[in-house]
């Protein structure tokens, strides 16, 4: 039953901290860092105003954060974080802790460029540099999805078949610190889908002691990495259990990829994050002088959903990936992935790829229709184009 919502004008970090609070997660540590920084703020003052009974834990350094997360999630807490660029940098040791030892928490990532030289603004270098670190990641186009996005994960990570991190993206300042009507559940229904949290081999449980963080060696550490694969695996095959659920709630659909106008398309962009809203509204103006254009949004990047993207371009005559990030030395991150998913299929199409919008340079209506129009005139060429780069 599709549940009463209350239409609330906020900015993405918001919708992000409203999540928290109605998930209401045992243990937050965290640590400031701009763009995220109004999503602990603002979560805190919840706390404050005992709106969650959450125990905030304030740290030295986001390598501390991710620490303290590590630690109250091995002894049975529910636990979220926050964080952006740098910050996810410090993290990164700690990151890939978290998931190797199948601890399922939540961490909301602004994105922003990483450094050098200094820059506060959006690209996604800093969650991209983590793509293969264990954890789910969950990418939004705006601060409704943001919300969505966040109880979803939450669900997903405890997923007894799962126990994975969830990483929830959203583009620094361009959602994060841009307001937006958003639709928010009550917090009754949120907690009836989250549910109560029940820890898995917690390592506070006397009666059954365990260890957490062994030392692994050749002798077994292959076979612990094979169940990480495995439970990306399970990851995927829960996903859509889980989507259906909320989408009851919700009234709106989750999947790990969207099709916009996608089925009769014969030139597609495909790019994930808040590109895609300007991508669709490129889309409905091409339409109406009757170009057959369409979109992929990727939602989910970890567990890479592959298949999905191959059965959505089979057949299609060109297709630009928009990358906001590089990999020097490299094919973008989403284009290799891409170019790598249509391998098997029988018509692919010609592939495209271009890097846009680094350190928070503005992709607009232009770069997308810059892109279609050299997909549908045959203006094709090695390597990665540019969009919106000075000559």
């Amino acid at each position: 039953m599709i549940a009463e919502k209350t239409l609330v004008a906020i900015t993405g970090a918001m919708a992000s901290a409203h999540a928290m609070r109605q998930i209401n997660p045992d243990v937050v540590a965290a640590y400031p860092i701009t763009p995220q920084t109004p999503i602990m703020m603002n979560f805190a003052q919840f706390v404050a105003d005992g709106l969650a009974d959450t125990e905030v834990v304030t740290v030295e350094s986001e390598h501390s954060a991710m620490s303290a997360c590590v630690g109250a999630a091995a002894a049975g807490a529910r636990v979220m974080t926050a964080t952006a660029a740098n910050g996810l940098a410090l993290m990164h040791e700690i990151v890939y802790i978290a998931a190797s030892t199948r601890l399922p928490m939540v961490m909301s990532i602004v994105n922003r460029a990483l450094s050098g030289p200094i820059n506060i603004h959006c690209d996604h270098s800093d969650t991209m540099a983590e793509r293969d670190s264990g954890w789910i990641q969950i990418f939004c186009e705006n601060a409704q999805e943001v919300y969505e996005s966040t109880i979803l994960a939450m669900k997903w990570a405890e997923n007894e078949k799962v126990l994975l991190p969830v990483m929830v993206n959203q583009d620094g300042f361009i959602i994060s610190h841009s307001v937006e009507n958003v639709e928010i559940l009550p917090d009754d229904v949120v907690k009836e889908f989250v549910g109560e949290h029940v820890p898995h081999e917690p390592l506070l449980d006397v009666e059954h002691p365990i260890t957490y963080g062994p030392l692994d060696l050749y002798d077994y550490y292959f076979e612990h990495k094979r169940q990480q694969m495995e439970a990306m695996k399970e990851a995927e095959k829960e996903f859509p259990k889980i989507a259906a659920k909320l989408s009851a709630i919700t009234g709106n659909e989750y999947d790990f990829i969207e099709s916009y106008k996608l089925d009769d398309a014969e030139y597609v962009i495909v790019t994930l994050g808040s590109s895609a809203g300007t991508v669709k509204y490129v889309v409905d103006e091409m339409r109406e002088t009757g170009k057959k254009v369409g979109l992929l949004k990727i939602r989910v990047f970890r567990p890479f959903p592959g298949k999905r993207i191959a059965e959505a371009l089979n057949g299609k005559k060109a297709v630009a990936v928009l990358d906001r990030s590089a990999s020097f030395g490299a094919e973008a991150p989403i284009y290799a992935e891409v170019k790598s998913a249509l391998y098997t299929i029988k018509e692919r199409p010609i592939l495209q790829s271009y890097v846009y919008g680094l350190g928070g340079r503005d992709f607009t209506p232009d770069h997308a229709k810059t892109a279609f129009d050299r997909l549908m005139k045959g203006e094709f060429f090695e390597g990665e184009g540019y969009l919106g780069l000075r000559d």
